[in-house]
């Protein structure tokens, strides 16, 4: 198995691991702040989705006119780490569900083809959690778990059964 085939497999088993606990919550939850909670099953797939586009292809490869239509600069701002809950713009559940789905197919279907050169040079966009793009790929998984988690904790909020 090689590095790049080995994240590729890490980042979709998070992906896969977080949809599972996502489609148990129906869209007109996404929204409801739990009375001690500070965020939302919305932003909380909205922000996956912004990360990953970010950890997983802007820190790889130069942004494309394409990019727009795949995750809009709205988006990302709407959904970036000092971006508020309560400040989503009008973004349904459905819509941010849709870019959830649309990055991680994108991500997906480009990976497989990335350079193993590449691999070890450092990230197009400095983070101070890895300093090269294959670490970047490492890390993705990484903060997806920690967001299924706050995600899992959300759902049990909101007066849903632990899935194990």
């Amino acid at each position: 198995m090689t590095r790049l085939s080995e994240a590729i497999e890490q980042i979709d088993f998070a992906r896969q691991y977080t949809q599972e606990r996502i489609l148990t919550i129906p869209f007109k939850e996404w929204f409801t702040v739990p009375t001690v909670a500070v965020s939302t099953i919305g932003w909380q797939v909205g922000h996956l989705a912004m990360a990953q586009y970010r950890v997983c292809l802007e820190r790889l490869r130069k942004r494309t006119a394409a990019d727009e239509e795949l995750i809009s600069d709205d988006f990302l701002s709407a959904f970036g780490r000092n971006s508020q809950p309560t400040a989503l713009n009008g973004y349904t559940a459905e819509t941010i569900f849709e870019v959830f789905q649309r990055v991680h197919q994108q991500v997906l279907s480009e990976l497989p083809i990335y350079p193993d050169s590449h691999l070890d040079l450092e990230p197009l966009r400095p983070h101070p959690l890895f300093t090269t793009r294959i670490g970047a790929l490492r890390y993705a998984p990484m903060h997806e778990m920690i967001h299924c988690g706050q995600i899992a904790f959300l759902r049990r909020m909101l007066g849903h059964q632990p899935i194990w």
